[in-house]
């Protein structure tokens, strides 16, 4: 009985020895006549072979984050490849660079520059944020008339606008201040000192949250409504509760494009949003007071430069924040 069974055994061993060697030899034979690589569509049609599906994606992608210049803000192509696995005879070529090159060919590439405007009016095109911020600068030393009403505005066209230089901008957007004939007037001593700060109807009197520099306005903004504005500051930057409050957000990561970000809640229906911080120093719960830091300016989320974004709402509404600050 014994002896059956270790027949058996035998039998069964020599048969499986057998399914592996076959099994290695024609697995040896095909790594001998094809190779395994990818298999590249683009809209339904083959373009050609890539050895590398990983390293052929992340070129695509870098390109369409960065373009092939410094003018170039990202390039959009809406037509990406598609990859399958196959094998294929070992003397047929890969052809990544043709690939790369019919994939990004339709791309349309967009140029991101600073317009510089006046009531919303763009005025003229500066090449970066510093320009347009020294330009801004130098209007506010020299006490123009529209100097409340300029602001930089972030742009992103298929088209770079013609460029003007800081000195030149300075020149064509400065306004003379009318000038004034100064009286005097005798006052009692009982009169009070009128207050410059802008009054609300809603029942509280915000302060600035950061000190900075408006780059983007509350309203329309590359085809979307823009619900608060953008103060332009260093990152680091302190950022201040507009007014006393509970926080009822702190959250990090991308939040919908608002990155890193803070609501507090002032009763009534009113709150106000900071977005796109570096660091969060409030906790939810947290009640904070009017002026103290609960955060720092950063560019986390959908940003491409350090800011606060700023919006005030009332019952879920969003409101212009420069009727309460700024």
């Amino acid at each position: 009985m014994l002896k059956k069974v270790l027949s058996k055994i035998r039998t069964y061993v020599k048969v499986l020895i057998l399914i592996i060697l076959a099994t290695l030899i024609i697995l040896s034979i095909v790594a001998l006549i094809y190779k395994p690589t990818y298999q590249v569509s683009l809209n339904g049609e083959l373009i050609g072979y890539s050895r590398d599906k990983s390293e052929l994606q992340s070129k695509i992608n870098n390109y369409m984050e960065n373009g092939n210049s410094e003018d170039i803000a990202f390039v959009q192509i809406n037509e990406l490849p598609e990859y399958k696995m196959c094998l294929l005879k070992k003397n047929i070529e890969y052809n990544d660079d043709e690939i790369y090159s019919k994939v990004i060919e339709k791309g349309v590439p967009y140029y991101k520059y600073y317009a510089l405007t006046i009531n919303g009016e763009e005025k003229a095109y500066v090449k970066n944020f510093e320009e347009a911020e020294n330009v801004v600068s130098k209007l506010k030393e020299k006490n123009s008339k529209n100097k409340d009403t300029l602001a930089i505005s972030e742009k992103y066209d298929t088209s770079l606008k013609e460029f003007t230089d800081v000195e030149t901008c300075v020149s064509k957007l400065y306004e003379e201040q009318p000038k004034t004939v100064v009286t005097t007037t005798k006052i009692s001593k009982t009169n009070t000192e009128v207050s410059t700060k802008k009054s609300t109807n809603i029942g509280i009197d915000f302060i600035n949250p950061v000190s900075g520099t408006i780059t983007s306005r509350f309203g329309s903004r590359w085809g979307s409504s823009h619900k608060g504005i953008d103060i332009g500051a260093p990152k680091g930057t302190s950022i201040k509760a507009a007014a006393s409050g509970t926080v009822v957000v702190s959250s990090g990561g991308y939040n919908g494009g608002y990155g890193n970000y803070i609501i507090i809640s002032h009763g009534n229906g009113i709150q106000t949003y900071y977005a796109h911080c570096s660091k969060l120093y409030a906790s939810v719960g947290q009640s904070v007071a009017q002026g103290e830091v609960i955060a720092a300016v950063g560019s986390t989320g959908r940003s491409t430069g350090n800011h606060l974004h700023f919006e005030v709402r009332i019952n879920g509404v969003a409101k212009n924040p420069l009727n309460y600050t700024y």
